[in-house]
């Protein structure tokens, strides 16, 4: 045992010893990255120098770590894609993607990686591209401090910013991601971690999954999208002190969980979103310590969600805090701050001593009449709140924060 240890020993040092630097470039004597990487040994790394390189579609299928020297630019022409990765232990670092082609039926993106292991996309800049940065079928990759950035017009010019498909044990870090149609894309994504990104002014959404478990979501920031946040057909999701702020329009959402169960949404701040959370099929998720803030509708929640508890978090100046479009109670709602609440707490143990309804009649009827929303802060609707609460008839008897809190939480 001790020999074989020995000796895989001796191969490593010998291959690490073997390693090469091979620069790249216009004024060495390798001046492509197609013929680098054919001269190139497993292990080597490429040095590209800066400038413009116009080589269609870079196909790399060894281990190789691709350095940039002040971003060189791999140019597109508007019609390629341009690397397609397949092999383990790549690294590609500091360089410029652009003008990638377009196309209907093929996903271009700048970087493909398919079926492959323990890659690294670390401080690139993206621009104009199709799809920035595509996986399919590959686990353990790192994709960090990147920057996205598209131009186009209309949702058939662009992809999405960071593509993954089918795949596992993802870490996608500090990247800033915008003009896309999705920033963030995951179909049948697991155990895979999403912290620190910016995704902002994206089409359609800042961040989109399916049928993806057991993600974690931290810290991130989706500003200005599109439709805002879809999450769908997933289980075992944590989403924690993201913000979600100013997803505005008549079908966007902060935050839409649509069959969504075991999750838990906690310590995330919803900040002039038309609907803060929109929550539709989804059951057993722990909704806590969130803040909303300024919402058109700070939580919409859906007659077919059940077993859900939300609780401890702050609803401050929303138009409407929350409404339902059911009559049954099958959710949990108590121990929220609301800043509407009236009542009075006379042994002073910051729990209000009188149950508060959420749900408004006014609230109930915009929800079934859209145009009503044209008697806002009208003295009719002010009488038709009053009444409801003292003798309800829209709205579900039942639906109260039994121990509403007297202040505000400090999350911070």
């Amino acid at each position: 045992m001790k020999r074989s240890v020995f000796f895989i020993g001796l191969v490593l040092i010998s291959l690490a010893a073997r390693a090469t630097t091979i620069p790249v470039g216009a004024r060495e004597t390798i001046k492509h990255i197609k013929e680098a990487i054919q001269r190139a040994e497993a292990g080597d790394t490429l040095l590209i120098r800066s400038g413009i390189y116009r080589e269609g579609n870079i196909i790399l299928e060894k281990q190789l770590v691709i350095l940039g020297e002040n971003f060189p630019v791999l140019d597109g022409e508007n019609q390629y894609e341009i690397f397609t990765i397949h092999a383990q232990g790549v690294v590609i670092q500091g360089l410029t993607f652009k003008d990638t082609g377009i196309a209907s039926i093929s996903d271009l993106a700048a970087i493909k990686i398919l079926e492959s292991k323990k890659v690294r996309i670390l401080g690139n800049r993206f621009e104009n591209t199709f799809f920035g940065i595509y996986l399919a079928n590959s686990s353990n990759i790192w994709i960090e401090n990147n920057q996205l950035q598209s131009q186009a017009e209309s949702e058939h010019q662009i992809g999405n910013g960071i593509h993954l498909w089918k795949c596992d044990h993802i870490t996608i870090n500090n990247n800033r991601i915008r003009g896309h149609r999705d920033g963030i894309y995951f179909e049948f994504v697991t155990n895979s971690l999403i912290t620190n990104n910016y995704s902002e002014g994206n089409m359609r959404y800042g961040l989109h999954f399916m049928f993806s478990h057991n993600d974690e979501y931290r810290n991130n920031a989706f500003t200005n999208n599109g439709a805002g946040v879809a999450v769908m057909y997933t289980k075992g999701v944590t989403m924690v002190n993201n913000t979600f702020q100013h997803n505005w329009g008549s079908s966007s959402y902060g935050l839409l969980l649509k069959d969504i169960r075991d999750s838990f949404v906690t310590d995330n701040t919803f900040i002039e979103n038309s609907v803060g959370i929109f929550m539709e099929g989804s059951s057993r998720n722990e909704i806590k310590s969130n803040s909303f803030y300024q919402n058109g509708y700070a939580l919409k929640l859906q007659a077919s969600c059940d077993d859900n508890v939300i609780t401890r978090n702050n609803f401050q100046q929303n138009t409407f805090d929350l409404v339902t479009n059911g009559s049954l109670v099958l959710n949990k709602i108590d121990g929220n701050y609301w800043d509407r609440y009236e009542g009075y707490d006379l042994n002073r143990d910051q729990v209000g001593d009188v149950p508060y309804r959420p749900i408004s009649m006014y609230g109930t009827i915009v929800e079934r009449m859209p145009q009503a929303i044209l008697l806002w802060r009208s003295f009719l609707v002010f009488l038709l709140d009053r009444a409801e609460r003292a003798i309800p008839v829209l709205t579900p008897e039942n639906l109260m924060d039994q121990v509403p809190a007297m202040q505000p939480y400090d999350f911070y």
